[in-house]
């Protein structure tokens, strides 16, 4: 019969410090954690388990057992003073505790249970046989550098399965069942099985149905405002997750400017005089007290000094030097109008030209640096494809005289960022989209962001290196009705 042994470590980013005196410091990713009265069972037991998972029973056996401890797992033997000190060590570390699920055979965890929150509570409680169960809605099950990761946005634990009966288990939970169910169609061991749920359920990846046999989730209305997708993205990319692209090597530092592509020929633009518009520009109440809606397209037609000007104050290169992150390291930034964190500037921009005096129809990529477009692609089919689809996401009859369309260079922020990247991405997109609109007004234009279903035809048509360059954002520009 297969038994079931709690382990304990810490998480891989944590760092125990001992010193030659006794001193205890540990170093984890939610701050710095100094135990100066730490005894030597606190100090061995955090030692050992910054090394990977361990039984704490093993720990206890030099020390001398006074009285059971059944808090820790019911595994405690030690001292009162030890356990009682350990435990609140152990408590204080909570958001960098690992409980990993192991059996007798030496061949390492069924499953980790990794936290992802400063201070969650880990408590698993016996399932009752017959209770049904299922995986939260908002799980997502997926490869993971270890094994197959387990993670759900409402949970503040993530799982790793390593081995196949704990894959099995989680995978019979798509639909609820019960545990005793679980047992008859898997053949696993009923005290495998009762743990291993138990875990999952005690991480908040499972669901225990309620008296009625509802799930919670299935009947709170804030959670019924979210999808899986959303909801996920939302959380992954404001937390940290090990395994994220700032932890994996080659990423290098990426370009401030991207290199030119394709052979296609290039455009210098017009640079206005800044003074001068500064003279004469609305004032920024002004602006910002504007109807912001959508503007109807017209047949008017742009010129090429129009749109470098309406380049060149929204979104050009002003300068570039290095830059420094608080307590990190150097890299290459850029000035440019409109608002990046770190001036990392991820964003570029393309202009597909419907209507427009001194240029031909077609898709330009635009160099920040020396203010000028190349053509990247006079395909008319692609060209008419992507006005078609800003004419559809505006709610309009006619295609726009220009399109701007945004594009991030993810290398550039995911060697920096991490799991944050794409989010602050986003945000960056916002911010380049209001000086778009801002300029565009101030020039007597119309910009307005809109909404494309672009699925992958934005990336045949710019030409762009999928995933490491993705369109983020689309902006219409016109002449006013």
């Amino acid at each position: 019969m297969a038994e079931t042994i709690p382990l304990w470590s810490l998480t891989d980013d944590s760092l125990v410090e001992i010193g030659e005196d006794g001193s205890l410091v540990v170093v984890t990713r939610w701050g710095e954690y100094d135990f100066d009265r730490a005894g030597p069972l606190v100090r061995e037991s955090l030692r050992r388990m910054a090394l990977g998972p361990i039984s704490l029973a093993n720990v206890t056996s030099s020390w001398e057992p006074v009285e059971r401890e059944p808090d820790l797992e019911g595994e405690l033997s030690w001292t009162a003073e030890g356990a009682d000190a350990l435990r609140q060590a152990l408590k204080e570390l909570g958001g960098s505790v690992v409980h990993s699920l192991g059996l007798a055979d030496g061949r390492g965890p069924l499953l980790s249970v990794i936290p992802v929150a400063l201070a969650p509570v880990f408590a698993p409680v016996e399932i009752p046989a017959a209770r049904p169960i299922r995986l939260s809605r908002f799980c997502s099950l997926r490869s993971d550098a270890y094994g197959m990761g387990l993670e759900s946005p409402s949970a503040r634990y993530r799982v790793v399965l390593f081995q196949p009966w704990a894959v099995h288990v989680a995978a019979t939970l798509a639909t609820a069942k019960s545990v005793g169910e679980i047992v008859s169609t898997t053949g696993i061991e009923p005290g495998v099985v009762g743990a291993i749920v138990s875990y999952l359920v005690a991480a908040g990846v499972v669901q225990l149905a309620g008296e009625h046999g509802r799930f919670a989730e299935d009947e709170d209305p804030e959670l019924g405002l979210w999808s899986p997708d959303e909801l996920l993205f939302h959380t992954t990319s404001r937390t940290w997750r090990p395994g994220g692209p700032a932890d994996l090597p080659g990423l290098g530092k990426p370009p401030v400017v991207k290199a030119a592509t394709g052979e296609g020929p290039v455009y210098s633009l017009y640079r206005p005089d800044l003074a001068d518009r500064a003279e004469t520009d609305p004032t920024l109440t002004a602006l910002l007290e504007n109807d912001h809606t959508c503007p109807e397209f017209t047949e008017g037609v742009l010129s090429a000094e129009q749109i470098g000007e309406f380049l060149f104050r929204g979104a050009r290169i002003r300068s570039i030097g290095p830059a420094h992150f608080p307590n990190g390291p150097s890299h290459n930034a850029s000035q440019r109008p409109y608002f990046s964190v770190a001036c990392l500037y991820e964003l570029e921009l393309y202009v597909s030209v419907n209507r427009c005096s001194g240029l031909e129809r077609g898709i330009y990529h635009y160099d920040p640096l020396d203010h000028r477009l190349s053509l990247v692609n006079d395909d008319e089919a692609d060209l008419d494809a992507m006005l078609d689809m800003a004419m559809i996401g505006g709610g309009n009859h006619r295609r726009p005289s220009a399109l701007i369309t945004v594009t991030a260079r993810m290398p550039r922020m995911a060697s920096v960022l991490g799991g944050g990247a794409y989010a602050t991405t986003l945000a960056h997109v916002g911010a380049l989209q209001q000086t778009l609109y801002l300029v565009a007004r101030a020039m007597g234009l119309a910009a307005h962001a809109v909404p494309v279903d672009a699925g992958d035809r934005v990336d045949r048509a710019l030409k762009l290196e999928w995933p490491a360059e993705v369109g983020v954002g689309e902006c219409v520009l016109d002449l006013p009705a």
